[in-house]
C-alpha cells in the first residue's frame, strides 16, 4: 500500500476509535452511518475546514504543519505512539527524510556484543526494526531456541516465525496479545521506514501468506515497546512470564536491545535458571554463529 493509502487507513481507523460523547461532543440521534466521529466533527475539533481535513485524510500530509498535525492528534486522542506515527507518516509523503534512516550495515561493533554477552543472567537480544534478530546471548538464544534451528533463514525473523512457523503458537502462549504487539511494531517500522524493501518484502510476503497477519495489518495500531512482560511456553522448561525492557541502541540507529529478567525467589526466575541449566547442555556456538549473520 502506498503512504497516501496508509494514511487514510490510519486516519479513518483512528476516527472510528472515537465516539462523540468520548470527544465532548453531543450524540445527535442513533442513526449515525459511521461508526465513531465523523470526518466534519474531527475538523471542527481540529480547527480546520471540513475540505481541508478531507484531503488531510485522502493521505495529502504533505504541507501540514506541526501545529496542524498536533490539532488532528489531539482532537483524535491520539498517543504517544500514534502521534509519532502520523508525523512520520506526513515525513513520508513529503519525503522528508525519516527519524530513522541510515540503516547498520556490516557486523556490529564489538564493544556491543560485549555488552550483549556479559548479560549471562538475562536472556537477551539485538534486533532491527523489521524484528530481524541480529545477535543473542547465550540465554537469549536458549529461549527462542525453536527460531534457530538449522532450516531457519538467517538473520532469524521474529515475525516470519510467529506467523508462517506452526510452532509460533506453542512458543507464544498468549496468542493474541502476541499478535497485536507483533504487527504493532512492523506498522510503526513501515511509517518510520517507508522505502525500506526489506521490510516491504517481509510485510507483503505475511500479508499475501498469513490471515490473522492480514486482519491485524489492516487495523493500522501502532506501539511504542519499551517495558513489559512476555509469556513463553518453551519447549524444555515449560511456562514463564519475564518482564523486559527494550533500549535503542544510540550508536546503532535502529537497532534495540532487548533484555527479560525475573524477581528473584519468584516460580519464574526458579524457570530461568533452569532455562540457564539447559542452555549450559547445549551447543554453546550457536550465539556465536547468530550474533553477525545478517547484520545490515
Amino acid at each position: 500500500m502506498s503512504t497516501e493509502g496508509d494514511i487514510r487507513g490510519f486516519l479513518a481507523s483512528r476516527r472510528a476509535k472515537i465516539t462523540p460523547q468520548q470527544a465532548g461532543l453531543p450524540a445527535y440521534g442513533g442513526n449515525r452511518r459511521v461508526p465513531g466521529l465523523r470526518r466534519e466533527e474531527v475538523a471542527m475539533l481540529a480547527g480546520v475546514s471540513v475540505d481541508y481535513y478531507v484531503r488531510l485524510e485522502r493521505g495529502h500530509l504533505a504541507g501540514a504543519s506541526e501545529e496542524v498535525l498536533g490539532a488532528v492528534a489531539n482532537a483524535l486522542r491520539l498517543d504517544e505512539a500514534e502521534r509519532a506515527h502520523l508525523h512520520d507518516l506526513a515525513r513520508a509523503v513529503a519525503r522528508r527524510p525519516a527519524r530513522r534512516t541510515k540503516r547498520v550495515r556490516g557486523p556490529l561493533p564489538d564493544s556491543v556484543l560485549r555488552v550483549l554477552h556479559s548479560m549471562t543472567d538475562s536472556p537477551a537480544f539485538i534486533r532491527n526494526g523489521r524484528l530481524d534478530i541480529l545477535a543473542v546471548n547465550r540465554l537469549g538464544h536458549a529461549l527462542y531456541s525453536p527460531l534457530f534451528t538449522d532450516e531457519a533463514p538467517r538473520p532469524v525473523n521474529i515475525a516470519r516465525f510467529q506467523f508462517l512457523n506452526p510452532s509460533g503458537r506453542d512458543l507464544f502462549p498468549d496468542w493474541e496479545q502476541s499478535v497485536n504487539t507483533t504487527v504493532a511494531l512492523l506498522r510503526t517500522e513501515a511509517g518510520r521506514a517507508p522505502g525500506d524493501s526489506d521490510l516491504t518484502g517481509l510485510i507483503g510476503e505475511l500479508v499475501t501468506r498469513n490471515e490473522e497477519f492480514r486482519t491485524a495489518w489492516a487495523k493500522h495500531n501502532v506501539r511504542l515497546h519499551h517495558t513489559g512482560r512476555k509469556a513463553f511456553r518453551h519447549p524444555a522448561v515449560g511456562e514463564i512470564t519475564l518482564d523486559f525492557d527494550a533500549m535503542e541502541l544510540p550508536a546503532q540507529p535502529g537497532l534495540t536491545l532487548t533484555a527479560y529478567s525475573a524477581t528473584p525467589h519468584t516460580p519464574a526466575h526458579d524457570t530461568l535458571r533452569l532455562l540457564a541449566t539447559w542452555a549450559a547442555t547445549e551447543d554453546a556456538s550457536a550465539p556465536a554463529d547468530t550474533e553477525r549473520a545478517g547484520s545490515h
